[in-house]
């Protein structure tokens, strides 16, 4: 059951009724903030054919804030709707549950979909299950005469202005649980997902299973065999150059794709509108995951495993130098711009090193180094791990790697590689 109190307050015990001005941020607010909440948008004003004048009143009335409860059963939705009058009117929304034999032809069709319950039994509600339904001969969404609505005020219109405000707050049930939509059509949440998980793990053996094939040769001692196979041509008793099991050449792994890709799921799923994540913030995780499993998968490093989230940071920032992404990542991890895209440079030009030279001092200084690097800077003063002669700057890291920075704007910038001899970084 899904109750919602989309507002409340405006109107205590023993004051005049009267519905509050439709003014202020609510006044225009939109409906449908996900996919199923805007499917569900689209069904309303088109597929089910409801009067548009009627809709257009409720609408406002939904905006307002007029309905003071909903809640979402089975079949129906029950609200309590503030009108004119003291008393609120009672309405009810009525859907066509779909029968037993109906809901199985459903569940045959999406069992046979191995991502689509892994998505179900996940918590998720993926689109294309309105496709599955309607393999099944059925539709997910109301169309024409299957929404019958009914209040208890005095209007003899169908919908009245009242019960087309409920249908338009289904649609935030939607945006915070479309599942809501099936139990609209009859199935709780739970009840479906154990359907589902009874068709996936199949009735119980009635039968004593069978004897156990043997254990066959273990792997290690065919890969043995294979290779002691007498080799025609040399009589070595060994296979030929060519490698193999007994002369036939071992397939090559599967090299991964030339280039990495973006994960088109999210693209296509709404992140519930409860759960308080933006969709464009999904998008470039799940993207730069993609990216680091293709490095991983090619041999291209660890994929940054072992980074820090600061390390993490600067590197997911280097990718954004030059765009308006860089200031919103920012200003979501609670850094300054302008720290985070000298992080961003530091790790362009020296990945870990680089930032530890930006934003560290070694605690362990290695004095003869950096006087080895002064002499190679006329009038260079050494403070540190850093050696400055006017706006050009070497600093020995953490890992015995100098580094070169340029004053820019009264900031000391990372501007090249890493070098273990000073020399190589004065050098254009």
């Amino acid at each position: 059951m899904n109750e919602r109190v989309p507002w409340q307050g405006w109107r205590r015990s023993g004051e005049d009724a009267g519905l509050p001005a439709a003014k202020g941020p609510g006044s225009r607010r939109p409906f449908g903030a996900t996919w199923w909440g805007r499917a569900w948008l689209e069904a309303l004003e088109h597929r089910a054919r409801l009067d548009p004048g009627r809709l257009s009143r409720g609408r406002s009335y939904a905006r307002r804030g007029s309905v003071l409860e909903l809640t979402v059963s089975p079949g129906s939705v029950d609200a309590v709707v503030q009108g004119s009058r003291v008393t609120p009117y009672q309405v009810t929304v009525r859907i066509r549950a779909f029968s037993s034999a109906e809901w199985d032809a459903v569940l045959e069709v999406v069992s046979s979909q191995i991502g689509r319950v892994a998505a179900l039994l996940d918590g998720e509600l993926p689109p294309e299950v309105v496709d599955d339904v309607h393999a099944a001969g059925l539709d997910l969404l109301p169309g024409a005469g299957e929404v019958l609505t009914n209040c208890s005020c005095p209007d003899f219109a169908v919908p009245c202005k009242h019960s087309a405000a409920v249908c338009y707050l289904v649609t935030d049930a939607l945006d915070d649980d479309p599942f809501a939509l099936l139990l609209l059509r009859g199935r709780r949440k739970d009840e479906l997902l154990n359907a589902l998980r009874s068709r996936r793990t199949g009735p119980a053996p009635t039968t004593p299973p069978r004897t156990p094939p043997p254990p066959g040769i273990p792997a290690i001692a065919a890969f043995a065999k294979s290779f002691t196979t007498p080799n025609p041509s040399d009589g070595s008793g060994q296979v030929g150059s060519g490698g193999g099991y007994g002369g036939v050449a071992v397939p090559v792994p599967p090299r991964p794709m030339g280039a990495h890709g973006s994960p088109a799921a999210v693209r296509a799923l709404d992140p519930p509108r409860s759960s308080g994540v933006d969709v464009r913030d999904l998008i470039a995780l799940a993207t730069d995951a993609a990216h680091r499993a293709w490095e991983f998968a090619s041999g291209d490093g660890d994929a940054g495993l072992r980074l820090t989230s600061d390390q993490d940071l600067a590197r997911r920032a280097s990718h954004l130098l030059g765009t308006p992404e860089l200031a919103d990542l920012a200003h979501r991890a609670g850094v300054p711009a302008r720290q985070l895209t000298s992080w961003a440079v530091a790790w362009r030009e020296g990945g870990p090193g680089g930032l530890s030279a930006t934003v560290e001092t070694p605690t362990d200084i290695d004095e003869a180094a950096l006087a080895e690097a002064a002499q190679a800077l006329p009038g260079a003063t050494i403070e540190a791990n850093r050696v400055t002669a006017g706006k050009t700057q070497l600093r020995l890291g953490p890992d015995a790697l100098w580094y070169r920075f340029d004053q820019h704007f009264n900031d000391w910038t990372l501007t090249r590689p890493p070098s273990p001899d000073p020399q190589d970084l004065l050098t254009d």
